[in-house]
């Protein structure tokens, strides 16, 4: 059975409490090196008018980095946002199974307000 985009949220919603200050890494974008980032808090929101994809938002802060980093200068310590979503998979063994987005979101007006407030209202954006 498929998981509800509430199940979802509900689940994803606990794990990342359970691993609140725990690093995460990223790709760099010249592929020689890797960010860590601590997620310091985020929110889930399903898309209004599209039952099988949900947002995320999310505060992140730089921690580290390692390897060779294609732009110099990091600012290790910053806080930045991520705008990322999830999907139901509808392909091969990802079918009915929910997949981050590889594309950058695109998301209705009206829930791009929605999500905002909801990052305001849940302490995840700061002022």
């Amino acid at each position: 059975m498929t998981e509800s985009a509430e199940e979802f949220i509900k689940r994803k919603e606990s794990q990342f409490e359970k691993e609140k200050d725990k690093k995460i890494s990223m790709k760099d974008i010249g592929r020689k090196g890797k960010w860590y980032y601590t997620r310091e808090a985020g929110v889930f929101m399903k898309q209004d008018n599209h039952p099988a994809k949900v947002f995320v938002f999310e505060r992140l802060k730089q921690h580290s980095f390692e390897g060779k980093l294609a732009y110099k200068n990091p600012h290790i310590g910053i806080t930045e946002y991520r705008i990322g979503y999830y999907m139901l998979g509808k392909i091969g063994k990802m079918n009915g199974k929910w997949v981050w987005g590889q594309f950058c979101p695109m998301i209705p007006q009206k829930d791009f307000n929605k999500l905002i407030k909801l990052a305001k209202d849940k302490g995840v954006l700061l002022n």
